[in-house]
């Protein structure tokens, strides 16, 4: 770590501590009117059309536009502490949107555009904002609903509520946020009737934002590819908030279609790719396979100079496989990538590996939206492929609670990261955070000597699957309460690996333990045997749960049934205890 032992992340606000903020860190509105100062011509949000033209808005371009919004909404009765809601795919308006809103003193409330409205009805519900901006292909809904808040457009195609259209009659004085003021409120999936916002202040983004650059360097050169949704706080910090810190530009991507990617980074000339698993999956199959494709002879060449690419800059640091293999990466539209960052859930070590042979910096990370989520991050300099990374020892606490012989315990956190609570959920947020102000994570792990995380296992209930959505089993299983099939039911996690080739990864998908009812055996004229489960009892549970896969997100959908032949245990309280062994 020696490139980063003296490196200081703040330093680039010294010049502007005690006139632009007046904080132990700046707001995100003082953060990026910093960055306008300091970069004020170069570009800083862009965007790409179908036909490949291309828009780019400078530090000066968004602030204007940013200022203009804000006005608007302080003359529209937005007032300190309101909020807005947003809801739309990644591009530079939905940024306009949420540095608008802080801007003007009020709170972001970003929800997952590819919810279905009745879902998306449900969080706004909870968040009750004051405005509410959507992309056009949810426009017309909401603008033939009955709603409590003023709608405006993300897309042109309505011009007269357009983002960029909105401006105020007059000038506006605007409120100046303090660190401690909530800046954000980040929903789960709104499936629940009581969905779950995570309170985030200004001080615990902009300290994380921060607080991460201990452990890998940013530059005003950088170029960051905002492919994954920027309502999930992984996108939103490592790919929004982290870039306008330093005065680095963002691309915004509006699809994962595979050619859409593949342009974005050869146009957008991006430095700095953020993801999931399943994406670097995809990437390192298809390198995989073209250097198959050269024959034999050549992929044993290959492997053996990706080889001594890593052994080389294991021991030294350096990073020959870059030119080595630079014709790959071209023909791959990754050769201007300077680091490649995986995060949101498990990863295979061989992909990690793959990535850091072929010459891209490659590491990843760990954290929760509870955190802002990063608190840990592999420093490019010293990565471990088997660690989540190195937590941010200069900012924040870590401790393993109540480690076994193994040092396996809960992960715990301290510091200027952790949520300010549950939204209007005092009761859950004491279950979390103690008296000593420790959030407890709900994931086991353990540190090594130098301050390594290594995680084993997922949090108690919650699934990650490679996509990097959080499912929560809870909301699955719920579905299922009228069906008569089915008595007991509980999902979980498992994970899927089809073949050890680099790039098939590794999946955490979606599993049923079913015990199916009495109701069923009866109607189908059965009884129960041990160790048996007819045909028609496979078939009749299959059936109802392909019924509730179709009412649930993609990424919610069950893939694997296990049929049990004994109930599960259960609690005093009538719920089932998440302890089932298949072994």
């Amino acid at each position: 770590m020696a490139d980063l032992k003296n490196y200081r992340p703040m330093y680039i606000l010294d010049p502007y501590k005690g006139t632009d903020f007046r904080g132990e860190w700046p707001t995100i509105p003082e953060m990026f009117k910093i960055s306008v100062k300091r970069c004020p011509d170069r570009p800083c949000f862009i965007d790409f059309a179908e036909d490949g033209s291309k828009r780019s808005f400078s530090y000066t371009d968004v602030q204007k536009h940013v200022l203009k919004l804000a006005g608007f909404l302080i003359e529209n009765g937005l007032a300190k502490g309101d909020k807005v809601a947003v809801t739309g795919r990644n591009s530079p308006e939905w940024g306009t949107v949420f540095l608008a809103t802080l801007f003007a003193g009020g709170i972001i409330c970003p929800i997952d555009w590819a919810l279905s409205t009745d879902l998306q009805e449900n969080l706004l519900a909870a968040a009750q904002p004051k405005f509410l901006f959507v992309d056009e292909d949810k426009y017309e809904h909401y603008e033939s609903s009955q709603i409590p808040y003023e709608l405006y457009s993300l897309s042109p195609k309505h011009s007269g509520r357009y983002v960029y259209k909105l401006e105020p009659k007059v000038d506006h004085p605007l409120p100046s946020a303090d660190l401690e003021d909530t800046a954000a409120i980040l929903f789960t999936s709104g499936t629940t009737s009581k969905p779950k916002g995570v309170m985030l202040s200004h001080k615990n983004l902009v300290s994380d934002c921060y607080s991460a650059q201990d452990n890998m360097k940013l530059y005003q050169t950088d170029v960051f590819y905002n492919l994954l949704p920027i309502h999930h706080a992984y996108t939103m910090q490592a790919a929004f908030i982290e870039p306008l810190s330093v005065g680095a530009a963002i691309v915004f991507g509006k699809s994962l279609s595979v050619s859409k990617i593949m342009a974005d980074l050869k146009n957008g000339e991006v430095t700095m790719l953020l993801g999931v698993p399943m994406l670097f999956n995809k990437f390192a199959a298809g390198i995989q396979k073209g250097i198959k494709n050269k024959g034999p002879a050549a992929y044993g060449l290959i492997r053996l100079l990706m080889g001594i690419s890593y052994t080389i800059k294991k021991l030294t640091g350096s990073n020959p496989g870059k030119k080595m293999f630079a014709s790959v990466l071209k023909q791959a539209n990754l050769s201007t990538v300077r680091i490649a960052i995986s995060g949101g859930g498990p990863l295979d070590k061989n992909v990690f590996k793959f990535f850091n042979e072929m010459g891209i910096d490659f590491v990843q990370g760990y954290g929760l939206t509870e955190t802002s989520p990063i608190v840990a991050l592999n420093p490019v300099e010293h990565f471990k492929i088997e660690s989540v990374g190195s937590y941010f020892a200069k900012h924040m606490e870590m401790k393993i609670d109540k480690p076994g012989a193994d040092g396996v315990g809960e992960i715990c956190v301290r510091g200027p990261m952790v949520m300010q609570g549950y939204y209007r959920m005092s009761d859950e947020t004491a279950k979390v955070i103690d008296g000593e102000g420790w959030f407890h994570t709900g994931d086991l792990g353990w540190l090594d000597s130098e301050g390594y995380l290594m995680l084993s296992g997922r949090a108690k209930n919650m699934i990650v699957t490679s996509g990097g959505k959080n499912v929560y089993p809870e909301e699955i299983e719920d579905q299922f309460q009228m069906e008569s099939a089915i008595q007991q039911i509980t999902v979980q996690g498992y994970t899927s690996s089809e073949s050890g080739d680099i790039g098939e990864g590794v999946a955490e998908e979606i599993e049923a333990l079913v015990y199916p009812s009495d109701t069923l055996y009866e109607s189908l004229s059965l009884e129960r045997k041990d160790g048996e489960q007819p045909d028609a009892v496979q078939k009749a549970v299959n059936e109802s749960i392909s019924k509730v896969n179709r009412r649930l997100q993609p990424y919610q959908r069950i893939t694997k049934v296990t049929l049990l032949d004994k109930p599960l245990e259960m609690t005093t309280t009538l719920k089932v205890k998440r302890n089932y062994n298949k072994n």
